[in-house]
């Protein structure tokens, strides 16, 4: 698919466009935060972008750069900026709708590129085209999360040493600590889905994994009781697992239970040795996953229907989880929970402890 410059019926289109959101923002110019106006024209900026291409997208950008200072950051009908500050909503805003332009024309190269590869490969041979859609997809996923950490990190830094004179910096510092926890979750799940993660595998006890995810979730969830139940009998359960990828898993899983149980029910952790196999169950009493629903919830980006909207969450935790979990040859499934509610189940290799032999 060959992307053609676009013809002057655009232009004249999303000039209309401009014109028309700049209309309604001024007549609502004295209700309205600078932050709405950034986020109207960012948006018609990315829309033209998507719809047109990026030279519409660059020049929606640098018109609304200029409109956003005429006429919406005092002193109004000037280009010059009163308060200081000002100038960082205004080059921020011309920062991400040049970034997010540029990054949206390359997506749409790329995306091109591999529809026509996965196209030509599929009249080929049908199972190799696959492989390398997925394999294209993968690659894609983790370039473009990888390019997104610098910026973020700047993002950060120059709104870190801002607090000290305006605390509205505080909330771009927070935002940009998730999306960078997302851009994470985006690497992580490329490197799952293409085969790449690297388990350190070495024996470890079930206590210091159990105790080590209790630490992590204790201030995201001081309200909610955590029932912990490790197998009786004065064995020591010991596993032969990678520590920092099942503790994400079990993290994962925790974080998962508090966000979907009701606020006065506890949640369940248990471990158990169970063959060769260390079992261990995160159990809540929520709602519960319809049959349907039951492995789809492991797919990257999904949510059950009349889910309820997670903000800071892409829908990759359960996905990632369950790719760790088999990278270090476990497994991660769901059962229904007797009672109602759902129950995650963790399966991670059994170790036995060496024996030493005392010699006199």
């Amino acid at each position: 698919m060959n992307r053609t410059r676009p013809g002057w019926a655009q232009w004249l289109a999303w000039a209309v466009a401009t014109a028309v959101v700049s209309l309604l923002l001024f007549h609502f110019r004295d209700v309205l935060d600078k932050a709405h106006f950034a986020l109207i024209y960012l948006l018609l900026v990315l829309g033209g972008s998507v719809a047109s291409g990026h030279r519409v997208g660059l020049a929606l950008a640098a018109t609304s750069f200029l409109l956003f200072d005429w006429f919406f950051v005092p002193p109004y009908n000037t280009l010059t900026v009163a308060n200081p500050l000002d100038w960082l909503v205004l080059v921020a805003f011309l920062v991400v709708s040049v970034v997010a332009a540029q990054m949206l024309h390359r997506l749409q190269v790329e995306a091109d590129v591999a529809r026509a590869r996965a196209a030509e490969i599929d009249r080929l041979a049908p199972l190799e085209s696959l492989r390398e859609t997925h394999r294209l997809q993968n690659a894609l996923l983790a370039s473009v999360s990888h390019d997104l950490r610098t910026p973020l990190t700047t993002i950060k830094a120059v709104a870190h040493d801002l607090v000290r004179v305006d605390d509205r910096a505080l909330v771009i510092e927070e935002e940009a600590d998730r999306l960078n926890r997302m851009v994470g979750d985006l690497l992580d799940l490329s490197r799952v889905q293409s085969g790449t993660t690297i388990a350190s595998v070495a024996m470890t006890p079930i206590d210091d994994l159990v105790g080590a995810a209790l630490q992590r979730v204790t201030g995201a969830m001081p309200e909610r009781t955590v029932q912990v139940h490790l197998e009786e009998g004065g064995t020591l359960l010991v596993g032969r697992f990678d520590l920092t990828s099942s503790l994400r898993i079990l993290v994962n899983l925790l974080e998962n239970a508090n966000k979907y149980s009701p606020p006065a029910s506890p949640i369940g952790l248990s471990a158990v040795r169970r063959d060769q196999w260390i079992v261990l169950t995160v159990s809540d009493a929520g709602a519960g996953v319809p049959t349907a629903e039951r492995e789809r919830i492991f797919e990257p980006f999904y949510r059950p229907p009349g889910a309820p909207p997670d903000r800071g969450s892409a829908g990759l935790g359960l996905a990632i989880a369950r790719g760790l979990a088999e990278a270090q040859g476990g497994t991660l499934r769901y059962v229904p929970r007797a009672g109602g509610g759902s129950e995650f189940v963790l399966l991670l290799p059994a170790a036995e402890l060496p024996v030493r032999i005392l010699t006199l």
